[in-house]
């Protein structure tokens, strides 16, 4: 599962993995993300500081 569950107000639900910076996701990793998404799920890898707003904004546009 993702590092992280965030979950705001108005039901909005998302999964984020935190990796260093460059660092990419393990294949298990990226089944799992694929897996959410086919549920609906949102699901982000950060490994950034800086995208932490803009996963946030794209979170409540949905």
């Amino acid at each position: 599962m993702p590092d992280r569950i965030v979950l705001l107000p108005m039901v909005r639900i998302a999964f984020v993995e935190c990796k260093a910076t460059g660092k990419k996701m393990r294949p298990l990793q990226i089944k799992r993300k694929k897996q959410l998404e086919a549920l609906g799920y949102l699901v982000y890898c950060l490994d950034d500081v800086e995208q932490i707003v803009g996963i946030l904004i794209e979170i409540q546009a949905t």
